[in-house]
Protein backbone atom coordinates (compact mmCIF):
# COMPACT_ATOMS: atom_id res chain seq x y z
CA UNK A 1 0.00 0.00 0.00
CA UNK A 2 1.10 3.41 -0.75
CA UNK A 3 1.32 7.06 1.18
CA UNK A 4 0.28 9.70 -0.19
CA UNK A 5 1.96 12.86 1.07
CA UNK A 6 -0.99 15.05 0.36
CA UNK A 7 -3.23 16.57 3.07
CA UNK A 8 -7.02 15.72 3.42
CA UNK A 9 -8.71 19.14 2.27
CA UNK A 10 -8.80 21.23 6.04
CA UNK A 11 -11.95 22.79 5.93
CA UNK A 12 -13.75 19.81 5.38
CA UNK A 13 -11.82 17.81 7.94
CA UNK A 14 -12.84 21.24 10.22
CA UNK A 15 -16.57 19.80 10.77
CA UNK A 16 -15.18 16.51 10.94
CA UNK A 17 -16.70 14.08 13.98
CA UNK A 18 -14.03 11.42 15.43
CA UNK A 19 -11.06 10.90 17.96
CA UNK A 20 -8.79 7.88 19.43
CA UNK A 21 -10.06 4.14 19.69
CA UNK A 22 -9.13 2.00 22.00
CA UNK A 23 -10.15 -2.41 21.96
CA UNK A 24 -10.12 -3.75 25.65
CA UNK A 25 -11.36 -7.30 26.37
CA UNK A 26 -14.07 -7.52 29.78
CA UNK A 27 -14.37 -10.76 31.11
CA UNK A 28 -17.05 -10.41 33.89
CA UNK A 29 -16.28 -13.08 37.03
CA UNK A 30 -18.56 -15.14 38.82
CA UNK A 31 -17.75 -13.19 41.27
CA UNK A 32 -18.82 -9.93 39.66
CA UNK A 33 -15.25 -8.60 38.89
CA UNK A 34 -13.98 -7.97 36.18
CA UNK A 35 -10.72 -9.03 33.98
CA UNK A 36 -9.40 -6.24 31.81
CA UNK A 37 -7.26 -6.76 28.79
CA UNK A 38 -5.76 -4.37 26.38
CA UNK A 39 -5.50 -5.54 22.40
CA UNK A 40 -3.62 -2.30 21.16
CA UNK A 41 -0.84 -0.94 22.64
CA UNK A 42 -1.10 2.49 20.53
CA UNK A 43 -4.75 4.11 20.19
CA UNK A 44 -6.20 4.29 16.60
CA UNK A 45 -8.47 7.04 15.04
CA UNK A 46 -11.38 7.13 13.59
CA UNK A 47 -13.62 10.25 11.36
CA UNK A 48 -16.34 11.38 9.36
CA UNK A 49 -15.78 13.58 7.26
CA UNK A 50 -19.30 14.00 6.01
CA UNK A 51 -20.38 16.49 8.34
CA UNK A 52 -18.13 18.83 7.29
CA UNK A 53 -19.29 18.60 3.25
CA UNK A 54 -21.71 21.43 2.87
CA UNK A 55 -21.38 22.54 -0.64
CA UNK A 56 -21.90 21.50 -4.34
CA UNK A 57 -18.18 22.41 -4.30
CA UNK A 58 -17.05 20.51 -1.44
CA UNK A 59 -18.69 17.69 -2.58
CA UNK A 60 -16.34 18.28 -5.97
CA UNK A 61 -13.29 18.29 -3.69
CA UNK A 62 -13.96 15.21 -1.71
CA UNK A 63 -14.74 13.15 -4.77
CA UNK A 64 -11.78 14.52 -6.77
CA UNK A 65 -9.47 13.34 -3.28
CA UNK A 66 -11.54 9.86 -3.23
CA UNK A 67 -10.81 8.86 -6.27
CA UNK A 68 -6.99 10.10 -6.81
CA UNK A 69 -6.25 7.85 -4.03
CA UNK A 70 -8.16 5.20 -5.34
CA UNK A 71 -10.94 4.55 -2.58
CA UNK A 72 -8.83 3.04 0.33
CA UNK A 73 -6.04 2.36 -1.61
CA UNK A 74 -3.92 4.88 -0.88
CA UNK A 75 -3.41 6.51 2.78
CA UNK A 76 -2.93 10.12 3.09
CA UNK A 77 -2.21 12.97 6.03
CA UNK A 78 -5.66 14.47 7.99
CA UNK A 79 -5.19 17.55 10.28
CA UNK A 80 -7.34 16.37 13.38
CA UNK A 81 -8.44 20.13 14.24
CA UNK A 82 -8.67 18.80 18.24
CA UNK A 83 -5.21 17.37 18.22
CA UNK A 84 -2.55 18.70 16.14
CA UNK A 85 -0.26 20.20 17.96
CA UNK A 86 2.68 19.27 20.47
CA UNK A 87 0.70 21.01 23.29
CA UNK A 88 -2.99 22.22 23.29
CA UNK A 89 -4.41 23.16 20.29
CA UNK A 90 -4.65 26.64 21.10
CA UNK A 91 -0.79 27.26 22.00
CA UNK A 92 1.55 28.05 19.47
CA UNK A 93 4.41 24.67 19.23
CA UNK A 94 7.86 25.54 21.86
CA UNK A 95 10.74 23.50 21.82
CA UNK A 96 10.32 22.42 24.88
CA UNK A 97 6.65 20.89 24.63
CA UNK A 98 7.95 17.41 24.69
CA UNK A 99 10.99 15.45 25.47
CA UNK A 100 12.12 13.14 22.88
CA UNK A 101 15.22 11.51 24.04
CA UNK A 102 18.35 11.67 26.12
CA UNK A 103 21.72 12.35 24.40
CA UNK A 104 24.63 10.13 24.37
CA UNK A 105 26.95 11.95 22.87
CA UNK A 106 26.81 9.97 19.84
CA UNK A 107 23.23 9.10 19.31
CA UNK A 108 22.08 11.39 16.53
CA UNK A 109 18.36 10.94 15.17
CA UNK A 110 15.28 10.75 17.33
CA UNK A 111 11.80 9.99 16.90
CA UNK A 112 9.05 12.72 17.78
CA UNK A 113 6.53 11.54 20.24
CA UNK A 114 3.71 13.06 22.57
CA UNK A 115 3.05 12.24 25.65
CA UNK A 116 -0.62 12.35 27.13
CA UNK A 117 -0.06 12.87 31.00
CA UNK A 118 -2.75 12.23 32.99
CA UNK A 119 -1.70 10.70 36.77
CA UNK A 120 1.06 8.61 36.54
CA UNK A 121 0.88 6.46 33.67
CA UNK A 122 1.48 8.81 30.17
CA UNK A 123 0.44 7.57 27.18
CA UNK A 124 3.19 8.14 24.53
CA UNK A 125 2.47 8.55 21.21
CA UNK A 126 4.89 8.36 18.22
CA UNK A 127 4.00 10.69 15.31
CA UNK A 128 5.31 10.56 11.97
CA UNK A 129 3.93 12.78 9.87
CA UNK A 130 4.81 16.19 11.45
CA UNK A 131 3.86 19.16 9.46
CA UNK A 132 6.97 20.88 7.48
CA UNK A 133 7.91 24.05 8.99
CA UNK A 134 6.41 23.95 12.07
CA UNK A 135 9.18 22.45 14.02
CA UNK A 136 10.88 23.83 16.81
CA UNK A 137 13.61 21.84 18.63
CA UNK A 138 16.21 22.34 21.58
CA UNK A 139 18.71 20.65 23.70
CA UNK A 140 19.19 21.26 27.47
CA UNK A 141 16.56 24.40 26.90
CA UNK A 142 18.66 25.62 24.44
CA UNK A 143 17.35 26.30 20.95
CA UNK A 144 18.53 24.67 17.96
CA UNK A 145 18.56 25.75 13.94
CA UNK A 146 16.45 23.43 11.63
CA UNK A 147 18.92 23.18 8.43
CA UNK A 148 22.14 24.26 10.26
CA UNK A 149 22.11 21.47 13.94
CA UNK A 150 19.66 19.47 12.92
CA UNK A 151 17.14 18.30 10.01
CA UNK A 152 13.55 16.70 10.21
CA UNK A 153 12.36 13.87 7.99
CA UNK A 154 8.48 15.17 7.78
CA UNK A 155 7.48 11.87 6.26
CA UNK A 156 8.91 9.44 9.28
CA UNK A 157 8.53 12.26 12.06
CA UNK A 158 13.13 11.87 12.71
CA UNK A 159 15.16 14.10 13.28
CA UNK A 160 18.43 13.93 13.16
CA UNK A 161 21.28 16.44 14.00
CA UNK A 162 24.56 16.86 11.88
CA UNK A 163 27.64 15.36 12.21
CA UNK A 164 29.37 17.36 15.10
CA UNK A 165 26.00 18.66 17.04
CA UNK A 166 25.02 15.44 18.10
CA UNK A 167 23.66 16.23 21.81
CA UNK A 168 26.04 15.67 24.52
CA UNK A 169 25.58 12.55 27.44
CA UNK A 170 22.71 13.36 29.56
CA UNK A 171 21.24 16.50 27.71
CA UNK A 172 17.29 16.16 27.28
CA UNK A 173 16.20 16.93 23.57
CA UNK A 174 12.91 18.36 23.34
CA UNK A 175 10.70 19.57 20.22
CA UNK A 176 7.63 21.31 19.13
CA UNK A 177 5.40 20.95 16.14
CA UNK A 178 2.49 20.71 14.39
CA UNK A 179 1.29 17.07 12.82
CA UNK A 180 -1.14 14.98 10.75
CA UNK A 181 -2.27 11.98 11.21
CA UNK A 182 -1.72 9.10 8.93
CA UNK A 183 -4.78 7.78 7.50
CA UNK A 184 -6.99 6.05 4.70
CA UNK A 185 -11.00 6.13 3.50
CA UNK A 186 -12.65 3.24 5.09
CA UNK A 187 -14.75 2.91 2.54
CA UNK A 188 -14.83 2.18 -1.45
CA UNK A 189 -18.12 3.90 -1.75
CA UNK A 190 -19.34 7.73 -1.23
CA UNK A 191 -23.29 8.12 -1.15
CA UNK A 192 -23.83 11.41 -2.92
CA UNK A 193 -27.15 12.97 -1.84
CA UNK A 194 -27.83 15.99 -4.50
CA UNK A 195 -30.77 17.58 -2.57
CA UNK A 196 -30.79 21.18 -4.54
CA UNK A 197 -30.02 22.25 -7.33
CA UNK A 198 -26.78 24.33 -6.06
CA UNK A 199 -26.24 21.86 -2.68
CA UNK A 200 -25.43 18.19 -1.75
CA UNK A 201 -24.36 15.92 0.71
CA UNK A 202 -22.27 12.88 1.45
CA UNK A 203 -23.83 11.44 4.78
CA UNK A 204 -21.04 9.52 5.67
CA UNK A 205 -17.42 9.54 5.15
CA UNK A 206 -15.27 7.17 6.94
CA UNK A 207 -11.62 8.09 7.70
CA UNK A 208 -9.66 5.45 9.58
CA UNK A 209 -5.82 5.82 11.13
CA UNK A 210 -3.29 3.55 9.75
CA UNK A 211 0.06 2.04 10.87
CA UNK A 212 3.22 2.37 8.19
Amino acid sequence: MAFHEIRFPTEIARGASGGPERRTEIVVLGSGHEERNTRWAQSRRRYDAGYGVRSLDDIHEVVRFFEARRGRLHGFRWKDHADFRSASPASAPLSSDQVIGTGDGTTASFQLVKSYVSGANPYVRTIEKPVSGSIKVAVDGVEAVEGTAFTLDDTTGIITFVAGQEPANGAQVSAGYEFDVPVRFDTDFLEINLVAFNAGDIPSIPIVEIRL
